[in-house]
């Protein structure tokens, strides 16, 4: 399920894009002033932010500058301010797209498919090295103390899921669902159980004790390593 950080202080506004997106599968988290959005920014990850500009204790390019400085999550303002000058500010300082209010819910929603798919659909060169492994997505190669290390076609979707998203623990329903992707697919609890064992086997030194991809009973798994973009 896609996760959406909205930074919105119109509560009549939040009501309806809350009931709309969340019947389009999004899981929202509502946020109506500046500090409490970098509250939540530090603590959860997001796939996609929708920014209001005019907050009650500042501003949506203040979040968005925060952001950027963290990471390369979609962002979206939400804005009443159509002119030039506040449209190409925003888009400077980082934003990948703007709407102006009032505006169709449904416009909205194919703006946010449309950035995640441009978001989704850039190949990135950088090699993801934790400890001793190393993953090449450009060429979907995995190596082990610089040994190439075979992957099904599951195995490599699955360690590239942690690995985008390391130190962070995953419900087994974010992974499956990340897993089956938009193809149609289902996976079950134990399948996705065979393909975590299977991965620990490929690049753990003790799977009875892995270092790497860790089980939080109740929870989910996390990468327990840190990753490093080369």
């Amino acid at each position: 399920m896609t996760r959406l950080l909205l930074l919105e202080d119109d509560v009549s506004l939040v009501f309806g894009l809350e009931f709309s997106l969340k019947a389009e599968k999004y899981e929202v988290t509502h946020v109506g002033l500046v500090e409490d959005c970098k509250e939540v920014i530090d603590q959860e990850e997001f796939d996609i932010a929708l920014l209001d500009v005019t907050l009650p204790d500042g501003s949506g390019y203040e979040i968005c500058k925060y952001i950027r400085e963290k990471s390369d999550m979609p962002i979206i303002f939400l804005t009443a301010m159509d002119d030039e000058v506040n449209v190409v500010l925003g888009l400077d300082i980082g934003a990948d797209d703007y709407i102006t209010k009032p505006f169709r819910v449904r416009e909205l929603i194919s703006r946010i498919r449309a950035v995640l798919r441009r978001k989704g659909s850039q190949p990135s060169d950088a090699i993801l090295r934790s400890g001793d492994i190393a993953l090449d997505p450009g060429r979907a190669v995995l190596r082990k103390q610089g040994v190439d290390i075979q992957l099904t076609a599951q195995e490599y979707k699955l360690l590239l899921i942690f690995l985008t998203q390391p130190e962070t623990i995953l419900s087994r329903d974010e992974i499956l669902d990340k897993l089956a992707s938009d193809k149609g697919e289902f996976f079950g609890d134990n399948t996705l159980a065979v393909y975590i064992r299977r991965l620990r086997e490929k690049i753990e030194e003790d799977i009875a004790q892995p270092s790497y991809i860790v089980t939080h009973r109740g929870m989910g798994y996390s990468w327990n390593r840190h990753v490093v973009r080369e």
